[in-house]
């Protein structure tokens, strides 16, 4: 962020405003260490000068308390998506044998749904303890988004291996003539009855904990994930069940077919539509709308903000966001004031929003007789 003739001073905030971190990273000549020669000293005509505030550091007691929320909504989703793990690993081992026996092309539609659920469970668990590194040189902002990665590869998997060969079991249960005597359809829909009351459990226990947290849960891609999965898993289980009823009683291969092709429909939506959300978040996606008018607000009310340029805001993870200001100040304030009501706003904008842990500003000064009226 460059302006002609002015100086940028950019703030990353990451400590309460009860801290002093106050860090200027000029190097004596007045010249930023991040913006190097873009200024030196104090600008002509009174205009501030390019101090760069670079506030690093810890949250304190502040961030100690928000991090330990944050490994217990952790754990209370991982335990979430262990249930869904081992609920799924025992319906497709069931599926599986209980299709092969009765050879219901509905039922193995449904093995290989659970098989694609538990291995995106596994990808859940490694979104959950990678998002959470550190950052370091390489990832100055941190993982966050990992959880969208793995996400994007749980979306990938419930279509490849859940809807393909959904579709792919309906087409060759049309070009099949073998008809199950009665205990194949009766083993078939044993096996149904027990994997919908597994995934209904699993069900219970996401929106249990979907309705214990806190606002902003439902935004965590690991548990609406989970939550997406169990739901569809359910339905599927339903859906089955039908086609496996129909067949029983008409004789007609086709119901099972079309409960096959149902299925995997079902599972192709569901992968486009998770698959989108990560997208979005992975490609770098703005706070909500009411939380950067309310950002702009709070900037603009300040006494020295004569104008605020531009807001850029970014989602970095599901609770770290960066947020950029380009703002320009009433005419006559000195370096040192800059650097006070630079320390003011980030910790203002901080201790708003906590998950705004990456606030940058870049300031210039009014024209003269340009400021309030």
């Amino acid at each position: 962020m460059e302006h002609q003739g002015t100086e940028a001073a950019e703030t990353r905030h990451r400590a309460p405003a009860d801290e002093d971190t106050t860090a200027p990273a000029d190097s004596g000549d007045g010249t930023p260490d991040d913006a190097a020669g873009e200024g030196e000293g104090a600008a002509p005509g009174g205009k501030a000068t390019g101090d760069a505030h670079d506030a690093d550091g810890g949250r304190g007691s502040a961030a100690g308390a928000e991090g330990g929320g944050h490994e217990e909504a952790d754990g209370s989703t991982r335990v979430t998506v262990l249930v869904a793990l081992a609920a799924n690993l025992v319906i497709a081992v069931a599926k599986a044998v209980g299709g092969l026996l009765s050879g219901s092309p509905a039922l193995l539609s449904e093995a290989a749904h659970s098989v694609a659920d538990s291995l995106n469970e596994i990808f859940l668990l490694a979104s959950l303890r990678r998002s959470r590194k550190a950052p370091d040189g390489d990832h100055p902002f941190g993982y966050g988004k990992e959880r969208y990665f793995w996400a994007l590869l749980a979306a990938v998997g419930i279509f490849v291996m859940g809807g393909c060969f959904s579709f792919f079991q309906g087409f060759e249960a049309l070009g099949s003539d073998e008809n199950e005597g009665s205990t194949g359809y009766l083993v078939g829909l044993i096996v149904l009855a027990v994997a919908l009351l597994a995934e209904g459990t699993s069900l219970a226990r996401a929106l249990l904990q979907l309705r214990a947290a806190k606002k902003g849960a439902a935004e965590d891609p690991t548990l609406r994930t989970v939550l997406a999965e169990d739901s569809t898993a359910v339905l599927g289980v339903l859906l089955a069940m039908a086609g496996m009823v129909l067949h029983w009683v008409t004789g007609e291969i086709v119901w099972e077919a079309s409960a096959s092709f149902a299925i995997g429909a079902l599972l192709v939506y569901i992968a486009y539509r998770l698959g989108s959300e990560a997208r979005a978040q992975l490609i770098g996606e703005a706070v909500d709308e009411e939380t950067r008018h309310r950002i702009r607000s709070l900037i603009e009310d300040q006494a020295e903000i004569d104008n605020v340029a531009a807001l850029l805001t970014m989602k970095l993870g599901l609770d770290s966001a960066l947020v950029a200001a380009r703002v320009d100040l009433v005419p006559g304030m000195d370096s040192e004031r800059v650097e006070l009501v630079c320390e003011r706003i980030k910790s203002s904008i901080s201790s708003t929003w906590p998950e705004a842990d990456q606030v940058f500003l870049d300031i210039t000064e009014a024209p003269a007789g340009g400021g309030r009226g």
